[in-house]
């Protein structure tokens, strides 16, 4: 497996990185990867070697680089949590989906990504971002970790055409069990679409960086439903 930064320009001139992860067989379908609000940490890049150890390209925009450069908060400090609300509240949420889909297109047409086809993946803020990517553009897949943002733009949801999957903890302090609900009954019957709650879960359960929020045996438990979606809807070449 191997990694490497690559630049990636936006509509409007601006350059901002992402973090590439290459499978040992260096080509793959493409995953663009979306950040939780930390930013692009430790844990969102190990996302990518997992994603990469399954046979993907995946690559994770730095979606925070608009408002600093290298904003990173570290899920151990007491105060991360506070500071990583801070920089949500301050990103221009529909720059950032735009930046997300930049990062699609330019994940296409790096040589390594097989067939020029790429989905994307978001955990968190990036679970939302994903969503409104799959609305947007048109990704391969896509699949949402507890994306709080998504129960509030439902409107969009005709729009999502690609194979979808929703991952939501029972637990979730910020997405309520009627929001989930709506969820689940707007996507009701369509093909191609898998949701799953997850019990003893609350929010970012799938992030083990994070003492507070991990949920070791929902994330594995997710993390498996996620592969058999991936390799299903857009699996890599043998």
């Amino acid at each position: 497996m191997e990694r490497r930064e690559e630049s990636i320009w936006g509509h409007d001139g601006h350059r901002f990185s992402g973090s590439l992860s290459l499978p040992e067989s260096g080509t793959g379908p493409g995953l663009v990867v979306v950040q939780e609000i930390f930013g692009l940490t430790p844990y969102v890049k190990g996302v990518c070697d997992r994603l990469a150890g399954l046979g993907y390209v995946a690559l994770a925009p730095d979606l925070y680089s608009r408002l600093e450069p290298d904003l990173v908060l570290d899920e151990h400090l007491p105060d991360s949590l506070p500071r990583a609300f801070q920089a949500m509240q301050r990103l221009d949420l529909p720059q950032a989906v735009d930046d997300a889909t930049v990062t699609l297109d330019h994940l296409r047409s790096i040589p390594e990504v097989q067939g020029h086809r790429a989905g994307i993946i978001g955990f968190c803020l990036g679970g939302g971002i994903a969503y409104m990517v799959a609305a947007a553009s048109d990704p391969a897949v896509a699949v949402c970790y507890y994306g709080s943002a998504i129960p509030g733009a439902l409107d969009l949801a005709p729009l999502v055409t690609c194979p979808i999957l929703f991952h939501f903890g029972e637990d979730d302090a910020y997405i309520s069990a009627t929001q989930r609900r709506a969820v689940a009954h707007e996507f009701a019957g369509r093909r191609h679409v898998e949701l799953h709650l997850h019990p003893h879960a609350g929010h970012a359960f799938d992030n083990h960086d994070s003492a507070m929020f991990s949920r070791p045996q929902a994330a594995a438990q997710a993390w498996e439903q996620t592969k058999a979606f991936l390799e299903y809807q857009l699996p890599p070449k043998g």
